[in-house]
């Protein structure tokens, strides 16, 4: 199995260091509090599911917010997309993203809350 190993500052108190899992949660929370485009030098990086939050719940809408999840999740070698789950809430978007990673069998399911409001993306 492979080890990643990366840093994250934000909610850290002495320890900067991130490993395999908790390092892939972080970066796909950060991709999809990015808005595209928003990166110099890498125009696709980062998620359009932004400009989604106040359009009607159509199943159009439903369509694009999958294939958006799917681009996001594709970018990274270390994912599988199993499901996807979209629940519309008051102030925003609650996905539920059944994921599997590279060196294991196991899928695990993430929540992640796309806040309207405070325009930011959290796990729940």
């Amino acid at each position: 199995m492979a080890t990643f190993i990366g840093f994250n500052t934000i909610n850290q108190n002495k320890t900067f260091t991130l490993v395999d899992y908790e390092l892939i949660k972080q970066d796909l929370l950060n991709a999809f509090n990015i808005r595209q485009g928003e990166v110099v030098g890498r125009p696709g990086y980062g998620t359009i599911l932004w400009a989604y939050l106040f359009e009607n719940q159509t199943p159009e809408l439903q369509t694009a917010v999958y294939q958006e999840v799917q681009r996001v999740i594709g970018a990274d070698p270390r994912l599988y997309l199993n499901n996807v789950n979209m629940y519309p809430q008051q102030n925003g978007i609650l996905l539920e993203l059944e994921l599997q990673t590279v060196a294991t069998t196991s899928a695990q399911i993430l929540s992640i809350f796309f806040n309207e409001q405070q325009r930011s993306a959290s796990y729940v």
